[in-house]
């Protein structure tokens, strides 16, 4: 009786340690960072998943896949496939931690704000369906001879809108630091004029720190309650502005920004946007993606926060 217990218990090991079948059951321990698709858009969705587990990254934003920026497009997604996705998910540990839209809220013509708002919609509705907690949006620019304080108030409604359209579906619209916008200031003030709980920021620290001249600190302490997901990337001062680089190698901040992060109690994603889609010349993701993964994680390690 012992012994065929013994080899009863045996099999079932060899069932539950057979090809994803144990990565399914017990997720791993990883470090909260992750990365764009931006980064990686020759990558499939397979290749996209197989090395983000590869490389210790515990979620992924979606930004476009393999050239398709409209996510609601890709084949992935679609009502027959969208399953097996959250399967291909589930089967390494992994999650979705941000669908980056393309609409911009500053834009007055009615038609095309229109198209801009139905755009952020449809991304909700996949964002609820993908568990993905976050929808990114921009404010992005001044309307040429308007005054700011009615381009504010345009965005501040459109997020008002998205906000409400959002309710009751576990999904936060973010508005990021971007273009005309790299102070906190002006952030600030179009999430309050909101007046909505289902509105957040997407802190690009980068933009604040080298565009708006900010502190990580300085920033931080203005929006860290409406902070729910960041972006991290390196560069150094060339003759065109900013030359991006592996993270660690130039003059932005990073270490200091993931201390202000780790020491404000932030439960986000630490998110790697390599923008390789805009700048082939960029260093190819092989390289840079499994680099961020490393250095990041020996940060968060340093300040105390530990994989989950």
């Amino acid at each position: 009786m012992e012994r065929t217990r013994r080899e009863m218990m045996k099999s079932v090991g060899c069932v539950l340690a057979a090809p994803g079948v144990l990565r399914a059951r017990t997720a791993p321990k990883r470090y909260p960072v992750g990365f764009s698709t931006l980064g990686c858009p020759k990558w499939d969705w397979k290749t996209i998943l197989n090395h983000a587990a590869e490389w210790g990254f515990a979620a992924i934003e979606l930004r476009g896949l393999q050239g398709q920026m409209d996510l609601t497009k890709c084949p992935e997604f679609s009502a027959g496939r969208i399953s097996a996705s959250l399967a291909d998910l589930a089967a390494l540990g992994l999650r979705i931690a941000n669908l980056g839209a393309s609409a911009n809220l500053h834009i007055p013509d009615q038609a095309e704000r229109k198209d801009q708002l139905d755009e952020a919609k449809r991304f909700i509705d996949l964002a609820r369906q993908l568990k993905s907690p976050c929808v990114r949006v921009f404010g992005d620019k001044w309307v040429q001879g308007e005054a700011h304080e009615t381009t504010i108030a345009r965005i501040a409604d459109g997020l008002h809108e998205l906000g409400g359209y959002a309710k009751g579906s576990g999904v936060t619209v973010v508005l990021e630091t971007h273009g005309d916008f790299p102070h906190s200031a002006t952030i600030l003030e179009m999430v309050k004029k909101a007046k909505s709980p289902g509105v957040g920021v997407l802190w690009d620290t980068h933009h604040t720190c080298v565009a708006g001249k900010e502190s990580p600190a300085e920033t931080f302490k203005a929006l860290g309650p409406y902070v729910r997901h960041v972006h991290l990337k390196d560069s150094v001062p060339d003759d065109s502005g900013d030359k991006y680089v592996l993270t660690g190698d130039g003059k932005v901040p990073v270490k200091d920004i993931v201390g202000v992060l780790a020491k404000g109690h932030y439960r986000g994603i630490y998110g790697f946007e390599w923008e390789k889609m805009w700048i082939p010349e960029l260093q190819d993701p092989e390289v840079a993606f499994p680099h961020f993964a490393k250095v990041i994680s020996g940060y968060l390690r340093e300040f105390g926060v530990s994989p989950a």
